[in-house]
């Protein structure tokens, strides 16, 4: 009998206790470090026990800040306590960023919401009125209050009507349409002016309490990451240095606890397919490289080309030795670009917006800086990492960047 494939890894004793531990949607008992947000939402949201519409609330801040946890920790327990209490309350939390359209929304509270013997509303063919009516329904004969959970909803408003047309719904329900229930609308964002966007009607009708979540520091990284690691990782499988590095280079990163579980997670990985024993410094760095190729490559090959072209011309001036590049700098071998790919070359203004998206996304840095009587001007710099070939990765996703990337370009020199 031949051997398989996966004989020798299955007889290898795993680092991990339990990996589920360490994973983005592992739900843990207690959260260090938001005491304040989520004192917040239980005073909010201690009205539906008591009967009443709970107000509508926004939480903010950067990705990785706890928001989905602590939403999810405390619906949690406001689900238990109200069936202790005897209160109907149901929490349905949607991602806006899967589900993106008022008309998939409402399906999906009203879906969730079903009793046995309902009918499935369809995944489309539906008027949205009757598809607003079936939610209104099931709400209805369910009674007690509804808390419906818009993760990333700023995704769903950027999107224009859509966005408006959905909260001006939900808001209206607690206003003549319901009876005998209640429904709160809590939005998550990682944008603090996202409800700039809204009509003004709907931030009227929403009028909601907000609730900014501060950035991890490294000490409180280490607070979160420590339960997990005892309950995901094995007993003295870690260097005692493993998870203050973790959260350190977390921390540098905006306070991302995901980007913390994700370093130590596949930091423990690493040194299991070294098969070593005990994790250590040098697989927290290759985690680290590990995850910075993971995001930064699929980033970089989705990117239209226009904005392609705009990247290619900041990274052929560093080659060239520049540093701190100007827009104007930019635009002259953006222009040269164009014309070896075919392209009609965008305003200036429009490649000044491209520059924000790319710094927007991570992947160079535009800092804005006085030049006197000579105006504003931008620096603009790559942030990839050393090893990373980002000339590759364009070539291999858009093949009309063969000819800009073989080109020769005449550009100036560091002086």
């Amino acid at each position: 009998m031949s051997e398989n494939l996966f004989d020798n890894l299955l007889h290898v004793k795993s680092l991990f206790r339990d990996r589920r531990a360490l994973s983005h949607a592992f739900n843990p008992q207690k959260l260090p470090h938001r005491r304040d947000e989520i004192s917040a939402l239980v005073n909010n949201l201690v009205e539906a026990l008591r009967g009443h519409a709970p107000s509508n609330m926004n939480l903010y801040g950067r990705p990785g800040s706890g928001k989905t946890a602590v939403t999810r920790f405390v619906c949690r327990d406001l689900e238990s306590k109200g069936a202790a209490e005897g209160c109907n309350i149901s929490t349905v939390e949607i991602n806006c960023r899967n589900i993106d359209t008022k008309y998939r929304v409402l399906a999906e509270i009203g879906n969730r919401l079903a009793e046995e013997g309902d009918d499935m509303i369809p995944f489309t063919g539906w008027p949205s009125d009757k598809v607003f009516n079936r939610v209104r329904a099931r709400m209805q004969a369910r009674g007690g209050v509804h808390v419906i959970v818009l993760d990333e909803i700023d995704h769903l408003v950027k999107k224009g009507k859509e966005g408006d047309d959905l909260l001006y719904s939900l808001t209206s329900l607690n206003i003549g349409l319901l009876d005998s229930a209640f429904c709160c609308v809590i939005g998550i964002s990682n944008d603090l002016a996202f409800t700039e966007m809204l009509d003004p009607r709907v931030q009227s009708r929403l009028a909601p309490i907000d609730v900014v979540f501060s950035p991890y520091n490294a000490a409180q990284l280490e607070d979160v990451l420590r339960p997990r690691a005892y309950r995901g990782i094995m007993d003295d499988a870690l260097d005692e240095a493993v998870i203050p590095l973790c959260a350190a280079l977390a921390a540098k990163e905006d306070g991302d606890a995901r980007r913390a579980l994700d370093l130590l997670r596949i930091s423990v990985q690493q040194a299991e397919q070294s098969e070593v024993s005990i994790v250590g410094i040098n697989h927290v760095r290759q985690a680290q490289n590990q995850l910075e190729f993971d995001q930064i490559t699929p980033t970089i090959q989705n990117l239209p080309l226009q904005q392609k072209l705009v990247l290619f011309s900041i990274i052929i001036n560093e080659k060239n030795g520049l540093s701190n590049i100007s827009t104007g700098e930019v635009y002259g071998t953006y222009e040269l670009a164009c014309n070896n790919a075919g392209e009609r070359p965008l305003t200036s203004r429009r490649v000044s917006s491209l520059i924000r998206g790319l710094d927007m996304a991570g992947i160079i840095t535009a800092k804005t800086t006085s030049r006197g009587r000579h105006g504003m001007s931008k620096r603009i710099n790559t942030c990839l990492p050393p090893s990373f070939d980002a000339l590759h990765v364009m070539r291999s996703a858009e093949p009309v960047m063969d000819g800009v990337v073989d080109a020769r370009y005449r550009l100036q020199n560091k002086l």
